[in-house]
């Protein structure tokens, strides 16, 4: 039988029964498991050892300045939206190595994997500026987005990453600075938000056809993350510049919106769809509300910029990336409070775990 990870690592993981870094070792050919990923937009992508909650890996990307980031259905590759190269880089979790990079476009960001396995998303912005945030305060007000210019700019250009051939299988015209992606629960509708022109949008898979779009300016500004709640009744999107949550049936009608914290991103469910988390970043609060009645339930202090997070496997834990902390925050998901705070990352943007759990950028 081959191995994967070669050299004297190989020999130590059969005595030891680990990887290297000290993750379980599954077996020859499987990914490893119980482990975070986290991109790092002034990094590579670093390895979180959920047993431990100690970070046990940092792997290089090539410059690349990775946002986006998502781990495959069967956990063996680990695939980054990359700012710096406009590219997405393809990393192997069983030799650590990346295996392939796949042009893209200028400044690619949010990366999303089809229910079905087969495809990984992304969206590239060929007028906007990109790159990380600005510093606290030195963020866009409400009115910026308005400046003379910004309805001129080209439309963003929606990708499908075949896993596996890792080819472009398929690309079509977003809307303009498209940000948050995310699929119906059957697989058969992409809806994206379109953060340069307070709207969110709805296409069919197959075709990439335009079957709706929802202008959102009348309840907001900015619109960014995105979630369908578990049972695909309805989705929730986060307004960052006007700290507004949108609730919307199934067809993208809106229901209903209400306020959140200041410079509100990413936006989950936990796995029952009973409680719902937004990340507002500019508050520096990760939020939790009843996801039937979007009465707030609790408040937890985070760090700087954080504007990711996502459940362990297990439910137990939440793990929360902020970025201008350079650090990553881990919660109890039973009494909200934080137990540890892992420190020496770079500018981190996104996490996502293995086995796939929920969270802003994985399940649903």
């Amino acid at each position: 039988m081959r191995w994967k990870i070669q050299g004297l690592w190989v020999v130590l993981g059969i005595v030891l029964g680990t990887l290297p870094g000290g993750t379980a070792f599954p077996g020859a050919g499987d990914a490893p498991s119980n482990v975070a990923y986290v991109s790092n937009e002034q990094g590579g992508v670093s390895v979180i050892d959920l047993e431990r909650l100690e970070v046990i890996r940092e792997v290089p990307v090539g410059g690349a300045n990775p946002r986006g980031i998502v781990v495959t259905a069967d956990g063996r590759y680990v695939l980054t939206a990359n700012k710096q190269t406009a590219d997405v880089s393809v990393l192997d979790t069983r030799t650590w190595t990346v295996v392939t990079r796949i042009p893209i476009g200028t400044n690619p960001e949010f990366l999303k994997l089809h229910p079905g396995g087969q495809w990984v998303y992304t969206s590239h912005e060929p007028g906007a500026e990109g790159g990380p945030p600005k510093p606290a305060g030195d963020h866009e007000e409400p009115g910026d987005k308005d400046e003379p210019g910004l309805a001129a700019l080209p439309p963003s250009r929606i990708v499908a990453i075949e896993v596996g051939g890792w080819k472009v299988g398929r690309a079509f015209l977003g809307g303009v600075e498209t940000e948050g992606i995310a699929f119906s629960i059957d697989g058969r509708r992409l809806v994206v938000t379109n953060e340069g022109e307070d709207a969110v949008s709805m296409y069919d898979v197959e075709t990439g056809r335009l079957l709706r779009q929802t202008d959102l300016s009348p309840y907001g500004i900015r619109p960014r993350g995105l979630k369908p709640s578990p049972d695909g009744r309805f989705y929730v999107v986060t307004m960052e510049a006007s700290s507004t949550l949108i609730v919307l049936d199934a067809d993208l009608k809106v229901l209903r919106t209400r306020p959140t914290g200041q410079g509100p991103y990413g936006v989950a469910f936990d796995r029952s769809g009973e409680r719902l988390f937004v990340a507002a970043a500019r508050d520096q609060k990760l939020q939790v509300y009843d996801a039937r009645t979007l009465e707030i339930q609790r408040e937890i202090p985070v760090g700087a910029r954080c504007w990711h997070f996502t459940f362990t496997p297990d439910d137990a834990k939440i793990l929360v990336a902020c970025g201008r902390s350079d650090a990553v925050y881990v919660i109890d998901a039973g009494n909200y409070q934080v137990v540890k705070v892992l420190k020496g990352f770079h500018l981190p943007w996104g996490i996502v775990t293995y086995p796939k759990a929920y969270g802003s950028l994985d399940l649903p």
